[in-house]
């Protein structure tokens, strides 16, 4: 029973996905929503994005630098290491769980309590497409995503950097030799590939349990939880076949 229901869902969010791109938004009007949510979903987000990406990318430096503990192993492997695991999964990966509740529950909170107000109703009275009107202009600022994921990458190899140039964990110049040791291209265009998919979930996944979401305020708070649950195991779920098919 528990299968049919999730298999149900399952194809209401592909027909959901159908939906989005049937009978536009007037482009005047959609470029308007655009550049809203680019602002509340991309440029809020960067401040919370440099925290976490500067901190995490000094800490994976410094639990490197602890466990290489043999005289014979060179101190330049921290920092390739830290870039290995900061582009390959620290970047694309922790930082879209994370996006996933501060984004996810905001689009599910947002498009939620337009469904219990019933705004999203008089939408669809008025004629427009509501997903096409709520949810597209999600899709298209999202495509933004790669470049915050971009400043991520960035600050957490400086904050490697930084934690061990002034930890005294090793000099600069051996971090920096490390972290352009044996540096392959690809590595950045798979880390992008996985943002791009994971940005389609982030925005997707959150307005799917919004927009079909039954009751009251209370109902939006538990379908925000429920949202930011399944866009964590969908990204987990595919960084694991994106990896393996890019990887492997």
């Amino acid at each position: 029973m528990m299968l049919i229901r999730y298999l149900s869902q399952v194809g209401k969010y592909f027909l959901m996905l159908k939906e989005i791109f049937n009978k536009q938004t007037k482009w005047s009007v959609m470029k308007r929503l655009i550049f809203k949510e680019i602002d509340d979903l991309i440029i809020d987000s960067l401040g919370i994005v440099c925290f976490i990406s500067f901190f995490i990318g000094g800490v994976v430096a410094i639990q490197t630098a602890l466990n290489l503990t043999n005289p014979l192993i060179p101190k330049y492997l921290i920092g390739f290491a830290t870039r290995q695991s900061v582009i390959l999964e620290f970047a694309p990966t922790f930082i879209s769980v994370i996006m996933a509740g501060k984004m996810g529950s905001y689009i599910t909170s947002s498009i939620g309590t337009m469904r219990v107000t019933e705004q999203i109703d008089a939408l669809e009275v008025m004629g427009v497409n509501s997903l096409n009107y709520l949810v597209f202009p999600k899709i298209v600022a999202l495509l933004m995503y790669p470049f915050v994921i971009g400043i991520s990458m960035f600050l957490g190899i400086f904050g490697g950097w930084m934690a061990c140039a002034y930890g005294g964990f090793s000099t600069g110049e051996d971090f920096i030799a490390g972290a352009q040791m044996e540096f392959i291209p690809f590595h950045i265009t798979y880390a992008f590939i996985k943002t791009l998919i994971f940005a389609m979930l982030l925005a997707t996944i959150p307005s799917f349990h919004g927009y079909y979401m039954k009751g009251g305020a209370l109902e939006v708070g538990k379908a925000s939880t429920v949202s930011f649950v399944w866009t964590s195991v969908c990204i987990i779920l595919l960084n694991y076949i994106l990896t393996q098919l890019l990887l492997g």
